[in-house]
């Protein structure tokens, strides 16, 4: 079995991950804080940005992980791949630059919430 579409999109993602990682510790530097966000905005939002990845690049992996297992169109998984990357990049822009509603934090979740609700339809189609 060769999962290679999930593979490539894992890495690119893992590496936005290290990126947001490594933005919330040099803040927690820059403020000297530890734990919570000391009620700095700016750590907040990277805090939430990071949170917010957290939550929701698994779930979208593992969809297209099982689109991939059953041998879904390398389109579809590609698009999915392509639509949760650019959407956790949209988001990380948004959110960075304003704690309200953005253009680009709006686009970026609709981005992810595409990607979860078209693999998980895909899904379940795969089944009957």
């Amino acid at each position: 079995m060769n999962i290679e579409f999930t593979a490539f999109y894992a890495g690119l993602l893992g590496l936005l991950y290290v990126v947001l990682s490594i933005r919330v510790i040099k803040l927690r530097k820059r403020y000297k804080i530890g734990i919570n966000s000391g009620q700095e905005k700016e750590l907040e939002r990277a805090i939430r940005v990071h949170g917010n990845f957290s939550e929701y690049v698994p779930m979208a992996l593992f969809l297209i992980l099982l689109l991939e297992i059953n041998q879904t169109s390398s389109w579809i998984l590609h698009t999915l791949g392509a639509a949760i990357l650019v959407g956790r990049i949209l988001h990380a822009m948004g959110l960075d630059k304003s704690a309200g509603v953005t253009i680009y934090r709006t686009l970026g979740m609709v981005l992810t919430f595409l990607t979860i609700l078209v693999a998980a339809v895909f899904n379940i189609l795969a089944v009957y």
